[in-house]
């Protein structure tokens, strides 16, 4: 799919990863409709972007928030081509701590955020997708969502985040199965250690270390990267119904 002219909405939108592809949306002539908790950073980044970018303020797994920017970003823009689902919490917990089992509610916020959230988006958008006229491939819309190498290497207290992006990555290839009659593909990413709001609060010396980890290059990756590879996915037609691991050849270890 050629990204110029077209409309995509991305969750998680006014940072980090999301922000990335935004900017890279806009770079190649397209439209970007950001979805995201943070007003204030999302009206800012949004007005910073100008005309081709709106604003919508949304908790991802909130049916009625998602359904308005939906249709917000076809009102503004007059159609809906990519969806980027970048909006995910970490919250690490031991299953047993010193103060007894883990807190139920806990897990269920990080798979209700980064799972359901990411399944509610994928669901409302992709309805918008199937109703476009198809390109000379058939080729209605491409949904990318965003996994984790905790999805294979979870680490010590990385249950619920890891359960999260599990249940994505195995429902890369159903949803794909899903579309693929309607020619809307279904890709997603495992990032590694990227510089990003989850790891903003760590100290330099802590962030370098973790970069460290990285066999090559060993070092952070960089929000830019990611979006590079969500360019790829969205111009590659063949690419649909797989996971992607962005992470410099890490293996995560136990802690």
């Amino acid at each position: 799919m050629n990204i110029t002219d077209k409309v995509a909405l991305i969750t998680g939108g006014a940072s980090g990863l999301g922000a990335a592809t935004a900017r890279m949306i806009l770079r190649h002539g397209g439209k970007a409709a950001i979805l995201d908790r943070n007003e204030q950073l999302g009206r800012a980044f949004a007005a910073e972007l100008g005309a081709a970018a709106r604003f919508f303020a949304a908790d991802v797994a909130d049916p009625a928030g998602v359904q308005k920017a939906v249709d917000g970003t076809v009102s503004a823009f007059g159609g809906l081509h990519i969806c980027v689902n970048c909006a995910g919490i970490g919250d690490p917990m031991k299953i047993v701590g010193k103060e007894g089992p883990a807190d139920l509610e806990r897990f269920s916020r990080v798979i209700r955020v980064n799972l359901i959230g990411t399944f509610n988006v994928s669901r409302l958008a992709a309805w918008v997708m199937v109703k476009n006229q198809p390109n000379d491939e058939g080729e209605r819309g491409v949904i990318i969502n965003t996994a984790s190498v905790a999805a294979f290497e979870g680490q010590v207290g990385q249950a619920a985040y890891s359960a999260s992006k599990g249940g994505i990555v195995g429902m890369t290839l159903p949803l794909a199965r899903d579309l693929s009659r309607e020619g809307v593909r279904v890709m997603t990413i495992a990032p590694g250690l990227f510089d990003t709001p989850l790891l903003a609060a760590l100290p330099d010396n802590v962030k370098h270390a973790l970069g460290a980890m990285v066999p090559f290059p060993s070092r952070l990756g960089r929000p830019d990267e990611y979006a590079q590879l969500a360019q790829q996915i969205i111009e590659n037609p063949m690419l649909n119904g797989e996971v992607i691991r962005l992470d410099g050849a890490i293996r995560m270890a136990p802690r």
